[in-house]
């Protein structure tokens, strides 16, 4: 599943109508617009409540954004910049006919009947985005709901990474030599911080005999990027089981089509 929606949510940082949309509201750059439509569901708070929500920047990147993003631009404009032009984004790329068919209305139920049935406890930017109105147009309810799931999914991630003292940076780090990435620190998400903060991480992860001394990593790295990994998937399913296995099947085989044609196109 999360294959299959993750493109959809992509249109939101990869397209540019969003962007397009929240600078027209006068956020000043694109991490401006960024921090404050995603944030927005969780109303004006602090700097400090913003990073650790989201968990995986560095310190201080948030405060550079907030609150300052909201000062003239109240949070409730920004989320709807954010939903109407990611919705926009996904029927450009979808076209009409596919925009408007009946199997994406059915993924759009389907979804959003997964995206509103999980527990809300512990997942901070999953309640916040629940506590939105559901979009009626079919093209932004698929987002909308989508987007929820991204949310529950990376909450649930957050918990496994604090349960096993993994910081968001130290998270880029373990995520890069999966990806194939060397040396960690030239990972795009983490290669502008300071070098010695990177070094700082990099020796903490030695000590602790995650990765090796030539930033590879050793087998007691390996297990805990898997162990991670699976738990924060058992940890995504229970929106799911708001759905017979049929209804399932049914979501799977609906979304093939417009995963596809997201995908072929970037999500741009």
């Amino acid at each position: 599943m999360f294959e299959l929606l993750e493109p959809i949510c992509l249109v939101t940082f990869f397209a540019d109508e969003c962007n397009e949309e929240l600078a027209a509201l006068g956020h000043r750059t694109y991490w401006d617009g960024y921090f404050a439509s995603r944030a927005a569901p969780l109303g004006r708070v602090p700097a400090q409540v913003v990073h650790a929500a989201f968990y995986n920047f560095a310190d201080g990147e948030a405060a550079r954004h907030i609150p300052s993003a909201w000062e003239s631009i109240p949070p409730e404009a920004s989320v709807a910049a954010r939903e109407r032009g990611s919705a926009a984004s996904v029927r450009r790329i979808l076209g009409d006919d596919m925009a408007d068919s009946p199997g994406l209305v059915r993924a759009a139920d389907l979804t959003t009947k997964a995206a509103t049935s999980a527990p809300t406890g512990g997942r901070v930017m999953y309640a916040g985005m629940r506590a939105l109105p559901v979009p009626s147009d079919p093209v932004a309810r698929l987002w909308h709901s989508a987007t929820m799931l991204r949310e529950h999914r990376g909450d649930g991630h957050v918990a496994v990474l604090v349960g096993a003292r993994i910081g968001g940076t130290e998270a880029h780090v373990l995520d890069a030599p999966a990806k194939g990435i060397h040396p960690p620190e030239s990972f795009g998400r983490i290669h502008h911080l300071p070098k010695e903060r990177l070094a700082a991480v990099m020796d903490g992860l030695r000590e602790r005999g995650l990765v090796d001394a030539d930033g590879w990593f050793t087998d007691a790295g390996r297990e805990t990027k898997q162990r991670i990994e699976v738990l924060t998937d058992e940890l995504a399913a229970p929106p799911y089981d708001a759905l017979s296995p049929a209804e399932l099947d049914e979501l799977v085989t609906e979304l093939e089509s417009i995963t596809a044609t997201l995908v072929a196109a970037g999500s741009r």
